[in-house]
C-alpha cells in the first residue's frame, strides 16, 4: 500500500491560527456574532469596516478551516479601541479569546498605539477578568449603553502599552498562552 505524505506539519487541534478578516469570512463571523450577542452588527457593517475604514483592523481565528473567533480594533495615532471580540460558544474556555486579544494588542503596538480602550457589559465578568489580566482598568461606566436591555457598559482602559513593564507582562502572558 502506498501512502501519500503531506510535507506540511499537521496543525495542532487546539491551536488557533489568526489571519486578517476577509469579506469571504463575514458569513462565518455573523454566525458567531448571532450566537454571542443579543444585538448584532449587520453584515454590511463588517463589509464597511473592511472596505472603507482605514483605521479598522479585523482578524479571524481558525481551528483548521473553521472560523471560531474574531476581533477588531481601530487605531487612531496613539489610541486604539477594541470594537469587537467574540468566540464561538462551542469553543469557549480554550483561551481563544485571549489569543485574539493578544493579536489585537500586537496590532495596536505595531501601528504605534500607546493606549487601548474598550466597552464591556457590566454583567460580562468573564471578559472583564480577561481584560484585567491584560492590564485594563475600569475608568468609567456608560449607563444604559446597550440598547437591547439598557445594560450599562464598563469603559476599560490599558495605558502605556509601549512601556517595558507592559511588554514584559505581554511576554509572560504570551508564554502562558502558548503552552
Amino acid at each position: 500500500m502506498k501512502m501519500e505524505l503531506d510535507p506540511r506539519p499537521a496543525p495542532e487541534p487546539d491551536r488557533l491560527s489568526i489571519a486578517p478578516m476577509a469579506s469571504a469570512d463575514i458569513s462565518a463571523v455573523m454566525r458567531i456574532e448571532r450566537a454571542s450577542f443579543s444585538t448584532v452588527w449587520p453584515s454590511d457593517a463588517f463589509f464597511n469596516e473592511l472596505s472603507t475604514n482605514k483605521l479598522a483592523h479585523y482578524f479571524v481565528g481558525r481551528i483548521g478551516d473553521r472560523i471560531v473567533a474574531y476581533g477588531g480594533i481601530w487605531v487612531i495615532l496613539e489610541d486604539s479601541h477594541v470594537t469587537t471580540l467574540a468566540v464561538d460558544p462551542a469553543c469557549r474556555g480554550r483561551h481563544f479569546g485571549e489569543v485574539m486579544l493578544l493579536r489585537l494588542v500586537d496590532e495596536a503596538l505595531e501601528r504605534g498605539a500607546a493606549w487601548m480602550t474598550l466597552e464591556v457589559r457590566e454583567s460580562n465578568t468573564v471578559a472583564q477578568q480577561l481584560y484585567r489580566k491584560y492590564g485594563f482598568t475600569t475608568v468609567t461606566m456608560r449607563r444604559g449603553y446597550y440598547s437591547d436591555d439598557n445594560e450599562s457598559a464598563l469603559v476599560m482602559w490599558a495605558g502605556n502599552l509601549k512601556s517595558e513593564l507592559y511588554r514584559n507582562r505581554l511576554g509572560v502572558l504570551r508564554a502562558r498562552c502558548n503552552r
